[in-house]
């Protein structure tokens, strides 16, 4: 019979990894980095509008041809997501995947 910690049959005590203070300084750590990702990201996802509204002649700007400023802008937003996603899992491969691991260790034991 397993305690009420426990999920059934897996035989991980699941309040003890939630209460070790790895654990929560994992949470907390990676809480903050998601966080500020986010702000990053939804800044320069509005920087696109509100420029676009409040600057239109800078945005109508020709670069080459066709291609405006805008245009450059609103792509741009691509290559933000990809970095986004970049720095995300070059961080969790450095620093979020080794303190997890360490926590399946202490788990098994």
């Amino acid at each position: 019979m397993t305690s009420g910690s426990e999920s059934s049959g897996s035989g991980v005590d699941w309040q003890a990894i939630d209460a070790d203070p790895r654990f929560q300084e994992l949470h907390r750590r990676k809480t903050r980095f998601l966080w500020t990702l986010m702000s990053i990201s939804v800044f320069c996802y509005f920087l696109l509008p509100i420029g676009a509204a409040y600057f239109p002649e800078l945005f109508k700007k020709k670069i080459w041809g066709p291609v405006n400023v805008g245009l450059v802008f609103a792509l741009s937003e691509f290559v933000i997501a990809w970095l986004i996603a970049f720095i995300y899992s070059r961080q969790a491969r450095r620093t979020f995947d080794p303190m997890a691991q360490a926590l399946i260790e202490r788990a098994r034991q």
